[in-house]
Order: C-alpha cells, then sequence, then structure tokens
C-alpha cells in the first residue's frame, strides 16, 4: 500500500479450493501513521487493488477489517462495492450500525466512494433462548429491513474452537450447527450476487 510491490505477489494459495488470501503482516499495525501522511491517503488500498481487479483471476474479493474505523478500514470501505457486516446479537453493536451508517454517508457524500453500500448484515452469536438476542435481531431487522440475511450465525462452542485448529467450520465439524448456518449463509451471498 505505499507503492513498494505489487499486491499481485502476496496472493498465497490455501488448502481450499478456489480460495487464495494475502496474509496479514505485523507492519499493517504501523500502516495507519504512514498513510495518514501520504497523498490519497484514502485510495490506497483501492490503488493496491487494481491490478488484481484488471487480472480478472477472481469473482469476488473479500477484504476482511478490524471492528474500527480507522484509516486502513476507511481505505478498504473506498475501495469497496459492499460491505458485509457480522453483527453480534448485542445491544452496543447497534450503536455501531448508527455510526458506520455515518461514515458510509460521508464517505459517499465527500465523493470518497459514491457506489458503497452495504451489501448485506448477518447477525451473529445468536443465542435463541436469549431474549436479548431475539430483540436485536427483531430491531436490526427493522432498522435495515432486507439488507440483514435471513440465516442467523448461532453462538457455538465448535464455531469458536474451529480457528485454533486453523479450520474452517466446515471442514472443523461439518454436521454442527455453525457449519450449517454458514453454508445457508453462503448460499443467501451468492444469491445477492447474482446480476439482476
Amino acid at each position: 500500500m505505499l507503492g513498494e510491490g505489487s499486491l499481485l505477489d502476496k496472493i498465497k494459495s490455501t488448502a481450499f479450493e478456489r480460495l487464495e488470501i494475502v496474509p496479514s503482516e505485523v507492519d499493517l499495525c504501523g500502516l495507519d501513521v504512514e498513510l495518514a501522511r501520504s497523498e490519497n491517503h484514502l485510495f490506497r488500498v483501492a490503488l493496491s487493488l487494481k491490478p488484481i481487479l484488471e487480472s480478472g483471476r477472481f469473482d469476488v474479493i473479500l477484504i476482511d477489517c478490524p471492528p474500527s474505523l480507522g484509516i486502513l478500514t476507511l481505505n478498504a470501505f473506498a475501495a469497496s462495492d459492499g460491505l458485509l457486516v457480522p453483527l453480534q446479537c448485542e445491544y452496543y453493536s447497534l450503536e455501531g450500525i448508527s455510526m458506520m451508517n455515518r461514515v458510509l454517508n460521508q464517505l459517499r457524500d465527500a465523493g470518497v466512494n459514491p457506489r458503497l453500500d452495504i451489501f448485506g448484515v448477518v447477525m451473529t452469536m445468536f443465542d435463541s433462548r436469549t431474549k436479548l438476542s431475539n430483540e436485536v435481531v427483531s430491531e436490526v431487522r427493522n432498522l435495515l429491513g432486507a439488507r440483514v440475511f435471513e440465516t442467523v450465525i448461532p453462538r457455538s462452542t465448535r464455531l469458536a474452537e474451529a480457528p485454533s485448529f486453523g479450520k474452517p467450520i466446515i471442514h472443523y465439524d461439518k454436521y454442527s450447527a455453525g457449519a450449517a448456518a454458514y453454508e445457508l449463509l453462503a448460499q443467501e451471498v451468492l444469491t445477492r450476487l447474482e446480476p439482476a
């Protein structure tokens, strides 16, 4: 992102068919400061992605962002067509959605990325036994309507364990409720990605 190489050279294969990644680096910790002092500081991710987009190798590119609105996240917003927002079933998450909507509007209004919108919101850590989870899902659906995916991701020990084994849930425990939920979510995402 500082113009010292190509993102294409950083792409790594994975053990999973049709999935490639650009792994994070420790150097990203200091990048906020470097980017803030650079020219076109909100467009560095977009510029880095340009050769990848032009290569035509990928159908979908996902940028995983930290749960903050720092300069790296704002760069990802400036480069994206839409946001896929995981939202925990807790009330503080509702405040996060309001703040994110304000930032999206500011980026659109300032001309940074006029096409940016919420692609979808996925409710996570859902516990059907609690009134809180059900109320938060209901409130988010009232607020964002069809942008909220029908599939909710349950709170699950197996889901929490999978990353520590370096596996996605469908390879760690493919018969778990979490795996089934993510498969349903993947179908919903694919349906939304289909051209109208």
